[in-house]
């Protein structure tokens, strides 16, 4: 009884202390708490308040009753995404695509920002950096009519200037699934690979000069310097951003998939993502549970693959993990 007696008057004098710990700290940096204070409001109101949105996903929302007095239906709005006949096809469509994304991604941008690297007059690397990156600016729909003033069947540059002069028939490039895994890749890797570059560049130039110079004391050439110094001072970059992609491996670029494709149903079976399915279906069906339950489900996996993607690079290398 004595001892519990004691251990009990140790345990309230240690949280006491903890807490005259934590208001002394609070005092000591109370002006960059209070310079912290403004971010994490806006983190909160933009980030966390929203959250409260999911209960849709739960709900069969009607506008008179409102979000909260509107009644539970449990997963039956998840029903919809999972029991339908396309879910397989746009689920593949959706993994297939981000991967080929984010690998084909990662190695021209690390490779576009080497070879910049190795450019050693100031014009040119800013010269292709510039030209690099404007794609980047475009709107998506100003990338379609691009994309649609190469690939008309009628008077698209590739079937006039290119396949009827070598005798081939043009090709009605919106109706055939087929080019279309090829076509997708390609606009996406033109419009963010230069911007992309510019991250891995920044990198390289922060690698200190020393680590060259010893290198070619040694006798190492270009691509020894770059096989042994530049690649493994900037995989930790390359790691992190690729965990922040693999999280976004269940979401897709709607405006690539949606605009570029002209929305032809033609060309669903190469083309169609959860995005755009479930736009079509709030279109159509106006239920906004269901769409509600899509992004979560999307949220859910997408988190679910960020920590697995971690784990497993802190399994390999737990230097190279976010946390």
């Amino acid at each position: 009884m004595a001892e519990h007696v004691v251990s009990a008057s140790r345990s309230g004098k240690k949280s006491r202390s903890s807490v005259h710990a934590f208001l002394r700290n609070v005092l000591k940096y109370k002006v960059l708490l209070l310079m912290l204070l403004p971010p994490v409001l806006v983190f909160i109101v933009n980030a966390y308040l929203p959250m409260v949105g999911l209960l849709i996903a739960f709900k069969d929302i009607n506008y008179t009753d409102g979000i909260f007095t509107s009644p539970w239906v449990g997963f039956r709005n998840f029903e919809y995404l999972f029991t339908t006949t396309d879910a397989w096809r746009i689920t593949r469509n959706t993994i297939l695509y981000n991967l080929l994304f984010i690998f084909s991604g990662l190695v021209l941008s690390v490779g576009i920002a080497i070879a910049l690297n190795e450019i050693k007059t100031r014009f040119f690397p800013k010269l292709y950096q510039t030209i690099m990156i404007m794609p980047n600016f475009l709107s998506m729909v100003i990338v379609a009519f691009v994309g649609y003033a190469f690939l008309s069947s009628d008077s698209g540059y590739i079937n006039r200037s290119i396949l009827e002069p070598l005798g081939i028939p043009g090709i009605n490039w919106y109706t055939e699934p087929k080019y279309w895994p090829f076509i997708l890749p390609f606009i996406n890797i033109w419009k963010t690979v230069g911007m992309n570059s510019i991250i891995y560049l920044a990198a390289i130039t922060s690698i200190h000069a020393e680590y060259y110079e010893a290198a070619v004391i040694d006798g190492a050439g270009k691509w020894k310097q770059i096989r042994h110094i530049t690649l493994p001072l900037l995989t930790p970059v390359m790691v992190i951003l690729t965990i922040l992609a693999v999280g976004n491996i269940f979401r897709a670029d709607f405006g690539l998939f949606y605009q570029t494709t002209m929305n032809s149903a033609a060309l669903y079976p190469t083309t169609d993502v959860i995005d755009t399915y479930v736009y079509r279906a709030l279109m159509n069906l106006g239920d906004i549970g269901m769409s509600s339950a899509a992004s979560f489900y999307q949220s859910v996996v997408g988190f679910i693959c960020i920590m697995g993607a971690n784990w497993i690079v802190k399994k390999i290398n737990s230097d190279n993990a976010m946390f």
